[in-house]
């Protein structure tokens, strides 16, 4: 993606050198947090400086703001308290979209029996997300103990289910990444292979499988370790490898939110609408996507920028995921650009020989221009810098 292919879709004198400075943005920005804003547990240098640019002289933002990260350990409001702390102005929750925020637009699965799975307070999140009826893996465990097999201290040879009355799972909730892998991939396959209910081996293996929604497809992160961790895209490929070497069939999913999915991006638009509106300015034509991971950030940006563009020339409906998604939930998209800016904090390193190429498998076709971002910038000070000079704003 170019500027030149932007300008066409947006009002060209918005970027003519004779343009007065803008008063007021018609422009919005979605920060990733992991690389961008922190490592690890420390602030990265430029951020609080940075942010100043952002605010008004009451403190509050005067530009759109929003925060979209892939991970998904956390409820809103806790994100929102940390990110207020790390950027020095107030940051509320309606402008925080954690990986599984979309969740909450499929209410089609709100009321199934699903098995919830990651860290954090995960059964706070499934509720605050709709999800009414939830069991963990621990609970699992618990009533079908001789399924955690691997670990020889903890083997017991009582089947289950020890409640009489425990329910049989619809359905599977990957939140985030989990802390005991194999129990995991163990149990998440065994549920797969008896349509939720793990008391026997079944005669036939039921295909299609109870239904699987995930977020947050990061194979890698950037944390203040010296290379990059593996994320919940890792322990998803191995579910997928596991499931599939067993039974000879794919693994499938509901849906994969988070980025780079495009429902992650037009949930972002939404709110982004939604923080516009609250402080004054009535809509955005063009989102500024700041992140550090080539594969996640700059790949769903430029997704959902193709996807502007298709709606935009009235080939919308021909979106593959959007549509069939999100049915009656889906309202237009206000936004005619998103612009993908690549900051050298995080994953990406200029110097480094070490890029992580892994294929975005779940948004196939892949056009090789979604991995290339429209900037490339040192910081996250400098993405600001560039999207207000491209907005000829101050």
């Amino acid at each position: 993606m170019t500027i030149a292919s932007v300008l066409r879709r947006l009002d060209v004198t918005r970027f003519a050198g004779v343009r007065h400075l803008s008063t007021k943005p018609k422009f919005g920005l979605l920060f990733d947090i992991d690389g961008v804003i922190i490592r690890g547990k420390q602030i990265l240098p430029p951020v609080k400086e940075s942010f100043k640019r952002l605010q008004g002289d009451n403190g509050k933002f005067r530009v759109p703001t929003l925060f979209v990260t892939n991970s998904g350990n956390s409820l809103r409001s806790q994100k929102a308290a940390e990110l207020s702390k790390w950027i020095g102005a107030e940051v509320t929750e309606s402008q925080v979209v954690l990986a599984h925020s979309p969740l909450q637009m499929f209410d089609n699965l709100h009321n199934k029996q699903v098995l919830i799975s990651g860290q954090g307070p995960i059964t706070d999140i499934a509720r605050e997300l709709g999800f009414k009826k939830t069991t963990t893996i621990e609970e699992l465990v618990k009533n079908f103990p001789c399924l955690d097999y691997i670990n020889l201290k903890k083997r017991n040879p009582i089947c289950g289910p020890i409640d009489p009355n425990f329910p049989q799972i619809e359905g599977i909730l990957l939140l985030s990444e989990p802390i005991n892998w194999e129990t995991s991939l163990q149990l998440m396959v065994d549920l797969l292979l008896t349509n939720g209910m793990p008391t026997g081996l079944p005669t036939a293996i039921p295909y299609p499988h109870i239904p699987v929604l995930a977020c947050n497809m990061d194979l890698l992160w950037a944390s203040q370790a010296p290379i990059p961790r593996y994320g919940h895209g890792a322990f998803l490929l191995c579910l997928e490898n596991l499931y599939k070497k067993v039974t000879g069939k794919d693994m499938t999913y509901v849906a994969l939110v988070g980025k780079p999915s495009e429902i992650t991006y037009y949930h972002a638009n939404q709110m982004l609408v939604n923080h516009a509106r609250s402080i004054g300015i009535d809509n955005i034509d063009t989102i500024y996507a700041i992140g550090d991971n080539i594969n996640t950030d700059i790949f769903g940006a430029n997704l959902y920028d193709k996807y502007l563009s298709r709606y935009e020339s009235g080939e919308g409906t021909k979106s593959r995921s959007l549509e069939k998604l999100l049915g009656k939930n889906m309202r237009d998209p206000s936004a005619k650009a998103c612009i993908s800016i690549l900051v050298e904090t995080g994953v990406h390193q200029r110097d480094s020989k070490f890029i992580p190429e892994h294929s975005p498998r779940d948004f196939l076709p892949v056009d090789d221009g979604l991995c290339k971002p429209a900037f490339i910038v040192k910081d996250v000070g400098q993405a600001i810098n560039l999207a207000f000079k491209e907005e000829k704003f101050e």
